[in-house]
């Protein structure tokens, strides 16, 4: 099981960046992200297919989004479809049907922003999310992890994951 969704990363001068992630949901593991100065449908189909090329193999995998017009686009159902994923939707306007999405963000945004309202530049935006992304990975203790890394989880409790399911 996959979760995913799009965040805003606020950068000085008024724009965003946005964040689409995509989490497996045993391990935590943020198997997928892109970063871009867009929320088109290429910034999810770009953090699904790195997620793909993470784990080798989506298929047989169901991802859970939000209601999201670029989820819900043709060229996302049809990228799904391609790579064997089947996709579910929580209920139209409750972030709660996706919370561990919503929950990585919120954390995300708090350790990275330390209390700033916004990135100084979208450089800024890009250098800090990846590295705490990847830090997140391999370092970050998580409870639902026996407050292990993702990474270590997946190592400690299935060796070399290629299917999330």
């Amino acid at each position: 099981m996959l979760v995913g969704d799009i965040t805003y990363l606020p950068v000085s001068g008024g724009g965003n960046m946005y964040l689409a992630t995509v989490i497996d949901c045993y391990s935590r593991r943020l198997v997928g992200f892109s970063i871009a100065c867009h929320m088109r449908v290429d910034l999810v189909i770009d953090a699904l297919d790195q997620a793909r090329r993470a784990r080798g193999s989506l298929k047989g995998a169901i991802f859970h989004s939000d209601h999201g017009s670029v989820y819900t686009s043709k060229a996302f159902r049809s990228r799904c479809t391609m790579l064997g994923v089947t996709q579910s939707m929580g209920a139209v306007g409750t972030s709660a049907d996706n919370a561990l999405a919503e929950s990585f963000n919120a954390t995300l945004k708090r350790e990275v922003l330390h209390n700033r309202k916004c990135f100084d530049s979208m450089l800024h935006a890009r250098r800090d999310v990846f590295a705490w992304c990847v830090r997140y990975n391999q370092k970050r203790r998580h409870s639902w992890c026996d407050y292990l890394s993702p990474i270590e989880y997946e190592n400690r409790t299935c060796g070399k994951l290629t299917l999330t399911a």
